[in-house]
């Protein structure tokens, strides 16, 4: 039997009984050893077919006395594909070790697994064989390792490399926009779209989805409508993934209005992840009832619930204060095949907690048939800290350290339920163990976008170059609104000090900062955005709620679970967060 019939009798395996025999024949007539060429086919299809085993692939490679190239390859790549994708990594060394000569595929293959595994030391490694071995030339190489330095979290290394290419194509750019994306870099990212742009290059939808995620990331309407009618003029308004990009960066920039006008006038086929993001959209800008009425038309129309849908609908519901809606629904789950997951438990007890159900709340996560994680414990402390329940905040707070949780936030938290009971010695106890554990409070800081610039506001910081002007602001409003009734919510500062004292410390959050400099560098009637990396404070909300009527603007501020959507002195959550 001719090893080009062999061959043709690998190509037409559809399954991995016909692989085991095709291998059964070629040690029998021992070809396993002698034929190379059929023994790497028939390896490689065993490694990265559907129908392949990547067991059974390492289990063949471990016999082949002395394996070549592309045997190495084969191995290499099924593991780079698969749930360990390390092992590709230690296969490559090994190679190294046995004196084997990677060719360009071999670190193509590895520098991917490198990137799923995020082994940062690794890719240097294989950076420095791409050199000693001459591929440098190899564009679609070199476009790799940028794609694993990004993906590992070098972005300076994969920025230098970038510079350094003689020649780019799209992928190349590509990898570099949508990893600062990816990486919490946007405003590089968006910089280099506009670069890339600017020389005229041709761009696709993987470029656009990079420079939408940074749009995203950053809340900046205006470079997402630039984005978006780039998108249009170039027709890639017909892909359905980057249709449902602008959904979610509308949504994130703070105009669901505008997320859902793209949602209904897409031109391509609606996919379950385009409902979804339309769904998430409405939910987090508190329109829990728009939320459910989409969530029901997508069903109607034919496009079954997936368990996305029901994080969506679920959380739309828990911002919305939607009690009985969110109960109804996730006992519904069940009857529709759609298992519930931890994170579908963890927002329904945020929902009954935020309502004040505490002991329902406490009741949800023990009914789990699943060991419940942090997240749900620090969600019930949440809630003991909004209702003042002390009982609960201690018994949530001791399954935290049993679970060897050392996050801020739980401390913060405890500490601020005691702090609401006037128990200062309790509040002195959990800080002097946040001292021992050295655990460091996260620092509030909000930020927003004036004339394309990025400005960046600390709570009583005093770089930014118009602090002067800022602070003047700052005391006109707050001069200015105690005559619509505002008092200082002296009991968002909980420190056993004076009122006078706390008063004063919540002049200069963040927020406030933020909105004062608005005031003064953009114009009367123009609608304010502000971006924070915490939840906004009750004061915070109170005086932005008055700002918007005395000072006659839209504002919106999207914290660290919702927007905030501020108009003529009221605010779209209903004072509901």
């Amino acid at each position: 039997m001719s090893s080009i019939f062999i061959d043709n009798l690998i190509q037409r395996c559809s399954s991995l009984s016909q692989i085991k025999q095709i291998q059964a024949h070629l040690i029998t007539t021992g070809l396993f050893q002698n034929s190379s060429a059929s023994r790497a086919n028939l390896l490689e299809l065993a490694a990265i077919a559907p129908f392949g085993d990547l067991s059974f692939a390492a289990l063949v490679f471990r016999h082949i006395e002395r394996p070549l190239t592309k045997d190495w390859n084969a191995v290499i790549r099924g593991q780079a594909g698969g749930p360990f994708p390390r092992t590709a990594v230690s296969l490559f060394l090994s190679m190294s070790r046995a004196a084997g000569r990677p060719d360009a595929l071999t670190c193509s293959f590895t520098l991917k697994a490198c990137a799923r595994g995020l082994s940062c030391a690794e890719t240097h490694l294989i950076h420095s064989q791409v050199i000693r071995f001459g591929f440098k030339a190899d564009l679609l190489l070199v476009t790799t390792l940028l794609d694993a330095y990004v993906k590992v979290g070098e972005h300076e290394y994969a920025q230098k490399l970038f510079d350094e290419m003689p020649r780019k194509d799209v992928s190349s750019w590509n990898a570099l926009i949508g990893g600062l994306a990816q990486g919490s870099r946007p405003n590089e990212a968006l910089e280099l779209f506009g670069r890339m742009r600017g020389l005229g290059l041709q761009v696709n939808d993987v470029t656009v989805l990079g420079a939408l995620s940074a749009c995203s990331q950053l809340g900046s309407l205006s470079h997402g409508e630039k984005v978006w009618r780039y998108v249009k003029d170039e027709m890639l308004d017909t892909n359905t993934t980057v249709c449902n990009a602008v959904i979610d960066m509308f949504a994130k920039c703070g105009f669901v209005n505008k997320a859902c006008n793209v949602f209904r006038n897409m031109s391509c086929k609606k996919s379950i992840v385009t409902w979804n993001t339309m769904i998430m959209g409405f939910g987090m800008h508190g329109h829990g009832e728009e939320a459910i009425k989409l969530f029901k038309e997508m069903e109607a129309s034919g496009v079954s619930a997936d368990s996305i849908s029901f994080l969506a609908v679920l959380c739309a519901c828990n911002h919305a204060g939607l009690v009985q809606e969110g109960i109804q629904l996730f006992d519904s789950m069940e009857a529709k095949g759609v298992e519930r997951s931890i994170k579908h438990y963890g927002t329904m007890v945020d929902l009954l907690g935020r309502s004040g159900r505490l002991g329902e709340a406490y009741e949800m996560i023990n009914s789990m048939s699943t060991m419940p994680d942090i997240v749900l414990w620090q969600t019930l402390l949440g809630a003991c800290k909004t209702h003042g329940n002390v009982d609960m905040a201690e018994l949530a707070s001791r399954k935290l350290v049993e679970m060897g949780s050392n996050n801020c936030g739980d401390f913060v938290l405890l500490s601020n339920v005691y702090a609401t009971r006037e128990r200062w010695k309790d509040v002195g106890r959990v800080r002097e163990t946040m001292k021992i554990r050295e655990v460091k409070k996260v620092p509030g800081f909000s930020y927003m976008e004036v004339d394309g610039i990025i400005h960046k506001f600390i709570t009583g910081d005093k770089s930014h170059p118009s602090w002067t002007q800022i602070y003047t602001k700052l005391d006109e409003i707050m001069s200015r609104i105690p005559s619509y009734g505002y008092i200082p919510g002296t009991n968002f500062i909980l420190h056993d000090i004076g009122e006078e004292e706390k008063a004063q410390a919540l002049f200069h959050h963040s927020e406030k900062v933020a909105v004062a400099f608005a005031l003064i560098r953009t114009d009367e009637g123009t609608p304010i955005q502000v971006i924070k990396n915490l939840r906004i404070c009750g004061d915070c909300h109170t005086v932005i709620k008055l700002v918007s009527l005395v000072y006659h603007r839209e504002i919106i501020v999207r914290d660290r679970a919702r927007f905030h959507r501020f108009k003529d002195g009221t605010c779209s959550c209903k004072d509901y967060w």
